[in-house]
């Protein structure tokens, strides 16, 4: 005796060992015995065999029409032997028995299953709209073989081409438009990066890294809705100052200017004066709102993204020429010791009578001329000099906080694009990469006095009990991160008690933030925290160090990218096919010349900070990898020397801009690599 029964979907037939009441033991034709539940027994019989049965069964499913046996079956619950009756004949064979009983299994949008045999027809307008989703099936499955087809030959489907970002980076798997590239990517046997280029689907590859950046970040596009700057409408006193900023020739968002008063009496008031968009700018309102949205300007080579209109920005940008409103931070110090005696935060206009240009200036203003080694002929000379004694005694005071000096090892390096004249670059721009020394005069000068305004700022906002967003560090220890939170504490880093970003509210939200606090508290004082916009324990503030947090790093991470891309344009452009690097760690080397961090075969066993020279073999601008070989070794077989000198960068040492897909190639569902890389 044999029997028939059903096991996880699938319909298996075997010799009927032993019965018990409720389990049968039954051998399979390949020998395997199992034991079936006696309720999945659908059939039992004696010939034909097991094979011959199913065979036979599967034969006669295909030839049921399903529209004709739902005509058939009766309203409520049938089994499948009396539907074999009602559509084969009255006495239905057992093989058609089968064909019924697969049939009916296999079409549940005209039969449901009711249990052990049983089945029941479904409602007419159930069966309707299974068809026309089955149809539909069918038509979405005939459209990925044919967008399939055209990406394997060399062409871009338009709905494939207007989808590429999500397809690439956040697609929805089940969608056509992804289906499609996969299968193209598997039958042409090429990575999804490079079938959609030579499909004509990446415009450049320029394009493509500024297009996915406004996918992921800008789907709504760069644009500002119309807006106006709000006025101030306090009367604000006027400062007896003459103040100066220090910045690039670039930027128009200029934040913060210096002053010095008092010199030669020998209390000497310093004065940092910072724009106060938070003057008239109210959390929630037009403005703000579009400012939270964005959290801060993008800066990339030739172009940025403001955080406000230009329109708000230069409503309160402290230009020259003009009184600006200002939230100012004074501190009186000893003129001979530089001890600082008293510190007072102040809301006012600022005569603004310079904005000092460093890239202009840094080879006029020195050392030499700051400190009387050489003439100093400029304007502020004297308030200049105070300002680089005094940047020069925070900064030693500061490192001995840290334990360490602070040290500069590398150039900051300036991109600037020839032949857009301030248009936004298409990628086909003459690139020109120079070098700016860290920490020159006019730098130190600016980074100490923001640092002094900050931590300053972030302990006044401590004693009045009013939160602010602060940036911590606890200790300069590997893998220790610099984090931001609403209370108070050391940043190691910068050798500081507490410390804020409150200086840049034209450009980062969270500064913004800081100075509606820091505003607050000028006007109340103690009773501040029953004033400030955000109160303790605030979940906005959560919110918005959150929201900033992942910005901001994406922006920068963007501007790291956009900036290797057109250093690879600047090798190309000027057929450099040789460099000199200093060896990192695993392979990677750092180039003497230009910011650019690779890996170079050969390097791999080569100790820390080897120098080396390396011929580059290939670069790729879509993934923004750098092929290199091992030419030589320049300097001695020394030990590893200067081993720590870059520890506290170590997460500099990766390259930036490597593309990892989210598009699944493999069965297994690991991600697709973006292209085959040289490493």
């Amino acid at each position: 005796m044999f029997a028939l029964f059903e096991d996880a979907g699938k319909f298996l037939a075997g010799r009927i060992l032993s019965e018990a009441e409720s389990s049968i033991q039954i051998e399979l034709d390949s020998g395997k015995r199992v034991k079936v539940k006696a309720a999945h027994v659908l059939i039992k019989f004696d010939k034909p065999s097991p094979a011959e049965l199913i065979a036979d069964g599967q034969r006669l499913s295909e030839e049921i029409d399903l529209d004709l046996a739902w005509e058939f079956a009766p309203e409520g619950e049938f089994g499948f032997a009396d539907l074999a009756r009602d559509y084969f004949d009255a006495k239905a064979t057992l093989s058609q028995q089968a064909g019924a009983l697969f049939r009916l299994f296999e079409a549940p949008h005209y039969f449901r299953r009711m249990g052990k045999g049983l089945f029941k027809k479904a409602p007419a307008e159930t069966v309707k709209a299974a068809l026309l989703g089955i149809e539909r099936k069918k038509q979405i499955a005939a459209q990925i073989e044919q967008w399939a087809a055209e990406l394997a030959a060399g062409q871009c489907p338009a709905p494939i081409g207007e989808q590429i970002y999500k397809i690439l980076f956040r697609p929805d798997k089940n969608g056509p438009e992804y289906k499609a590239v996969v299968e193209a990517a598997k039958r042409s046997q090429k990575a999804p990066l490079d079938l959609l280029k030579d499909a004509g689907a990446i415009a450049s590859p320029y394009q493509f890294h500024w297009k996915r950046f406004l996918f992921e970040h800008f789907p709504k596009g760069t644009g500002f809705p119309a807006l106006s700057a709000p006025e101030i409408k306090e009367e604000l006193p006027l400062a007896p100052v003459r103040a100066f900023s220090i910045d690039d020739s670039q930027t128009t968002e200029i934040d913060d200017a210096l002053s010095v008063q008092g010199l030669g009496t020998g209390t000497v008031v310093f004065g940092v004066h910072i724009a106060a968009p938070g003057l008239a700018i109210q959390p929630d309102s037009a403005v703000d709102k579009v400012a939270r949205d964005r959290f801060s300007t993008v800066y990339m080579p030739g172009w940025k993204l403001t955080m406000l209109p230009d329109d708000v920005v230069q409503a309160y940008t402290l230009i020259e020429g003009r009184d600006c409103p200002a939230v100012s931070i004074y501190l009186t110090m000893d003129e001979a010791t530089l001890e600082i005696t008293a510190r007072e935060t102040k809301l006012e206009r600022v005569p603004i009578a310079a904005n000092l240009r460093h890239d202009k200036l840094d080879d006029v203003i020195t050392d030499a001329t700051l400190t009387g080694a050489a003439p100093a002929d400029y304007d502020f000379a004297a308030e200049l000099a105070f300002a680089y004694r005094l940047a020069k005694d925070l900064k030693a005071k500061r490192e001995i906080v840290r334990g360490k000096p602070e040290t500069f090892n590398r150039p900051d390096y300036n991109f600037r694009l020839e032949g857009n004249d301030g248009r936004e670059p298409d990628g086909s721009e003459q690139v020109a990469i120079s070098t700016r020394a860290r920490g020159t005069a006019l730098d130190l000068i600016v980074a100490e006095a923001m640092i002094l305004a900050n931590s300053s700022w972030g302990g006044i906002l401590a004693e009045c009990g009013v939160p602010g967003i602060y940036r911590s560090q606890a200790s300069l220890a590997p893998g220790m991160k610099v984090r931001m939170g609403t209370k108070p504490a050391p940043h190691a880093g910068m050798g500081v008690s507490q410390y804020t970003w409150a200086t840049s509210p034209l450009r980062r939200y969270v500064d913004l933030v800081n100075q509606w606090q820091i505003i607050a508290c000028a006007r109340h004082g103690k009773t501040a925290a029953l004033a400030a916009p955000f109160k303790p324990k605030d979940a906005q503030l959560f919110s918005i160090i959150s929201g900033f947090d992942a910005a901001y790093s994406a922006y920068n991470g963007f501007q790291s990218g956009i900036e290797r891309y057109w250093t690879l344009k600047y090798l190309q452009q000027n057929d450099i096919t040789e460099l000199t690097a200093a060896v990192l760690k695993d392979g990677l080397v750092r180039a003497d010349t230009l910011p650019l961090v690779f890996r170079a075969l050969g390097c791999e066993n080569l100790p820390r900070n080897s120098h080396v020279k390396v011929r580059i073999t290939g670069l790729d601008e879509l993934t923004l990898d750098v092929h290199a070989n091992l030419v030589e070794r320049l300097d001695a077989e020394a030990a590893d020397a200067q081993a720590g000198a870059d520890a506290e960068s170590e997460e500099d040492e990766e390259p930036a801009g490597v593309l990892t897909l989210a598009i699944d190639v493999n069965e297994d569902g690991a991600e697709a690599p973006a292209a085959p890389t040289a490493s």
